[in-house]
């Protein structure tokens, strides 16, 4: 890095600038102050707050915190100070669990390298590898990818590790959950043995525990997965129905609500082609995405729901972590998600407007599915508020729903 993007930045008044809840007093390039200055970004979110001055250190950093907090920022930020820009060779990689997120990844690290003349390349599957290799040919600082094909890519020699500086594992707990660890494993081992590594997970289970014990070393640990992250900025609601009455629900809450844009959440990829079907008849701006489609039709749904083409998007957990839409206002989960922690996932994609306007999530459950629901208010560390359509019976007789004493 040149001597003037070493600068420390200074405050207007002459004096030093300390204050690590500003980008400024994190210390901070001139080069990555002015490329946030050209985004917008203009206070650090709390993950950004935490994260970065560890990062910038060097050392290895984990950071748990929810989607849609922005910590894409809290890892790009450091690897662009970490690595030098005048170096053609790949000195960065991140890998992601989906295509679509390492796409999103790839975006933002562009945004963030405004000022910078580096590359950034996304490398993922069923996209032209020779087109991903010729990119490596002319030189990539740095590499987003998932890790089935970035293990390819360096199997076949063109994605070399041999000058890797930092490594970043983006939503690790999701990477295992597909059943990319082996891959992961493969790859770190790879990997020079003194570079940094940050993890970043919405959730620690043990086997991402054992992942940072085995590859990262003395890793410093930023946990930001209170609750209060997500609920601030969205209002969130239950509708009890009985099951054969959802489909009926979700038209006239959506009447009702006139979303700009909202996300349908499926458990499986059955039911959600299902649903798109009964949508998909007399409406021209509804999209599905889930992990059987082809990836160009994956890719299309995507770039027309972010182009605003379409407005309601249908869609399971897995596509769901790559969509990253700041004009969502509306997450509907249709069918209860299968585990609380993704309940989180879900309602992050909204709460993101740039207005004072708050998300709002609905989650439909049926009489026998109560106990969930409490499960769910106990680890967003509240009472969801029950939500009726006017003058639509949603349910026939519906008993009492169970409840727990305190919600902690």
């Amino acid at each position: 890095m040149n001597e003037q993007d070493k600068t420390a930045a200074t405050d207007t008044s002459g004096g030093s600038e300390t204050d690590a809840t500003t980008f400024v007093g994190m210390g901070l390039s001139e080069r990555s102050l002015k490329a946030l200055e050209h985004v917008g970004y203009e206070t650090p979110s709390p993950i950004q707050t935490s994260f970065i001055p560890r990062a910038l250190t060097g050392r290895d950093c984990t950071g748990q915190a929810h989607t849609g907090t922005g910590k894409t920022a809290a890892f790009v930020l450091p690897i662009l100070e970490a690595i030098d820009h005048d170096q053609p060779y790949t000195q960065a990689l991140i890998l992601a669990p989906t295509r679509e997120l390492a796409d999103q990844v790839k975006c933002e690290a562009e945004r963030l390298a405004y000022t910078s003349p580096i590359r950034v390349s996304c490398f993922v599957g069923q996209r032209d590898m020779d087109r991903q290799i010729r990119q490596l040919e002319r030189g990539v600082q740095v590499a987003v990818g998932t890790p089935g094909r970035v293990k390819d890519l360096n199997n076949r020699g063109h994605l070399i590790f041999d000058n890797l500086r930092v490594v970043v594992l983006d939503e690790a707990d999701r990477m295992l959950d597909i059943g990319f660890e082996p891959e992961i494993r493969d790859i770190l081992r790879r990997c020079p043995t003194d570079r940094q590594t940050l993890l970043l997970s919405a959730t620690l289970p043990p086997s991402v525990e054992r992942l940072a014990k085995k590859y990262m070393r003395n890793a410093d640990r930023v946990d930001l997965s209170g609750d209060a992250v997500v609920v601030d900025t969205i209002d969130q609601f239950y509708c009890t129905v009985d099951p054969d009455r959802k489909f009926g629900l979700l038209v006239r809450l959506l009447g009702e609500q006139q979303p700009q844009q909202v996300i349908v959440f499926t458990r499986t990829k059955r039911g959600a082609d299902a649903l798109h079907r009964r949508f998909a008849g007399g409406l021209n701006n509804v999209g599905v995405m889930h992990g059987d489609l082809a990836q160009s039709k994956r890719e299309r749904a995507l770039k027309r729901f972010r182009e605003g083409q379409v407005r309601l998007l249908i869609a399971t957990d897995v596509a769901g972590r790559g969509i990253d839409v700041s004009a969502i206002s509306h997450i509907v989960n249709y069918d209860i998600p299968e585990y609380h922690d993704d309940y989180v996932h879900r309602i992050g994609r909204t709460g993101r407007m740039t207005s004072s306007d708050k998300g709002r999530a609905f989650t439909f459950v049926t009489r026998e599915q109560g106990d969930e629901l409490t499960r769910i208010e106990i680890r967003v560390n509240r009472q969801l508020t029950e939500y009726t359509v006017s003058e639509y019976e949603a349910y026939r007789d519906r008993g009492p729903r169970p409840t727990v004493d305190t919600v902690a």
